[in-house]
């Protein structure tokens, strides 16, 4: 099935967590793959909701872990944010995110007794009634809620994790407000790194293990998807999501042979 859904692809985009890694452990065939795209001459970018880290600090932590990624390779649901805030005459922001995340945003002016905008990502175990009520407040005075992502889980060590999208339905459920989310998948994050390859949709394949914001994400803008059965990916949560991949895979490291195939035929 790789080979037909491949067969007419000029360049790539690959999600990062439960694809490359889960946690601090790489997953099977990640090194090879990462190997084989950069020798392939292909264009492609590796394009992740991660909003625990700074591009650069992830850049810092994946080649840790033997995975060479460099900044410049990783779009980010931030940088989304970021070009996003840009358009909006950068505006007074409330970052909600990581103290490591908020050096994608130290451009802006932050507040969190007067912004414009509530910018929320993942904190983890820092969630709670205070910062909440924060966020809520400043809603009711006029801020908008900005979510690089509205993700329901994500995969650690332990298992399925609660992901940020929980809290912002709470916000939006309190407040009669609807977030503007940026990260996947938002047809305009797609649209972006499209533009960064000089591709069209049709050309490009994105691989991941989120059935919504990858798959059906990139199929939203006309791009063929693979879904990658490592990371989150569960049968039975596929099947309930109603989305059909254009094509399946074992693990990441499938992309190499098909590379390595493919140069050589």
């Amino acid at each position: 099935m790789l080979p037909e859904t491949f067969k007419e692809a000029k360049g790539f985009l690959l999600d990062l967590n439960g694809v490359f890694y889960v946690a601090n452990r790489t997953l099977p065939g990640a090194q090879a793959a990462i190997a084989a795209l950069r020798n392939s001459g292909l264009p492609y970018r590796y394009v992740t909701n991660n909003t625990t880290q700074s591009t650069q600090s992830m850049s810092t932590s994946l080649q840790a872990m033997g995975l060479a990624i460099d900044p410049s390779e990783i779009v980010t649901a931030a940088y989304a944010a970021v070009l996003h805030l840009r358009q909006l005459g950068s505006p007074k922001i409330y970052p909600l995110v990581t103290e490591d995340a908020k050096q994608d945003f130290s451009e802006f002016t932050w507040s969190d007794t007067d912004a414009d905008v509530i910018v929320v990502g993942d904190i983890g175990d820092d969630w709670n009634y205070r910062l909440m009520n924060r966020a809520f407040r400043l809603m009711m005075k006029g801020a908008q809620l900005m979510a690089l992502h509205r993700g329901k889980y994500w995969q650690w060590e332990a298992g399925l994790q609660l992901d940020i999208g929980a809290f912002v339905a709470g916000l939006e459920y309190a407040t009669d407000q609807t977030a503007v989310v940026v990260g996947k998948p938002n047809p305009a994050f797609y649209y972006q790194v499209l533009e960064e390859l000089g591709l069209p949709a049709a050309a490009v394949v994105m691989i991941g293990d989120d059935i919504e914001a990858d798959v059906q994400g990139a199929q939203s803008v006309g791009m063929k998807a693979v879904m990658v059965k490592t990371g989150k990916y569960r049968p039975h949560l596929v099947a309930q999501a109603g989305i059909t991949p254009d094509g399946e895979m074992t693990h990441i490291g499938a992309i190499a042979d098909w590379l390595t195939t493919a140069q050589t035929t």
